[in-house]
């Protein structure tokens, strides 16, 4: 069993596609629409078969009521990993966006918070090697 898809909930996709692409570095995957509906997915240009991310419109009341109270708690909605999380903290900045926590050593890892600008923390994590 593998885990090829997962969802994130954003408040607006063109807004969270710019920011994963444009500001992360993730790839599109897919983008297409349904009526209403859009499923638009992000990938790792690192694994072009790895796990996609979908981007997730949330026009769910209930969701939107969980994803505001874990941004307001501080709890990432995601965490990607990195092998290099000084480098990428300092790209992710030239790009403007806003870290609610530099890089800092933890048990196990070196980690890093930031705002994907759509209504969730992301958490950079660096593990250690020992």
């Amino acid at each position: 069993m593998k885990i090829k898809l997962t969802s994130i909930y954003v408040d607006d996709q063109e807004k969270a596609l710019r920011f994963y692409a444009g500001v992360l570095g993730f790839v599109k995957k897919a983008d297409f629409s349904n009526g209403p509906f859009r499923w638009l997915t992000v990938g790792s240009a690192e694994e072009p078969e790895g796990t996609e991310l979908q981007l997730a419109l949330n026009n769910n009341p209930a969701a939107k009521t969980y994803q505001q109270a874990i941004f307001q708690q501080g709890q990432p909605a995601a965490n990607f990993l990195t092998d290099n999380i000084k480098g990428d903290y300092e790209r992710i900045k030239t790009h403007g966006a806003e870290f609610t926590q530099a890089p800092t050593d933890v048990t196990g890892a070196t980690i890093a918070v930031l705002n994907d600008t759509c209504g969730n923390l992301i958490q950079l994590t660096e593990l250690k090697r020992w």
